[in-house]
């Protein structure tokens, strides 16, 4: 059996704050507000795989009213998020995956994120898509006040 599953997350930026995305550190002057690390490429991620095993979304397991996930790392959720799947009885075929920013430019970083993501969801790198795109100015990603993530996940029943 094979199931597709589409996440999407978007934080609000700020100076002075970290900006993480796929487990990295861009150099930025603002980072995102958020209860985790606010990582909105895994956070994207971690919602798609979980849809495509209609496991819920983040938010159930993961829930930003808990005490024990205030500044968590989100690639921790994200490997707690493979066992899930395999749990359900599945496992990643692929990912594919946008963020959309104006800025910072993130083309830099985008194999560092792949490389990152792939290690913590344990499959090899080019099963891991991610893309950056622009807003060409327009909406909160274009005025730069956000960042949005789309993610799409690819499953397949172990047996």
């Amino acid at each position: 059996m094979i199931r597709i599953g589409l996440g999407y997350d978007s934080h609000r930026l700020k100076e002075g704050l970290t900006l993480i995305l796929g487990g990295v550190t861009i150099p930025h002057h603002k980072g995102f507000v958020a209860h985790s690390d606010g990582d909105a490429l895994v956070h994207a991620i971690i919602d798609a795989i979980m849809g495509a095993a209609a496991l819920g979304n983040i938010g159930k397991h993961f829930p930003d009213t808990d005490p024990e996930y205030s500044n968590a790392d989100s690639l921790v959720l994200l490997s707690k998020t493979m066992k899930l799947l395999d749990n359900a009885g599945f496992y990643l075929v692929n990912i594919d995956s946008n963020i959309i920013a104006q800025q910072p430019k993130l083309n830099p970083h985008i194999d560092a994120m792949r490389a990152k993501l792939a290690e913590a969801m344990d499959v090899p790198m080019d099963h891991i898509s991610v893309k950056a795109k622009t807003s060409e100015e327009v909406g909160p990603e274009g005025r730069e006040e956000s960042i949005s993530t789309q993610a799409i996940a690819l499953i397949e029943s172990h047996g």
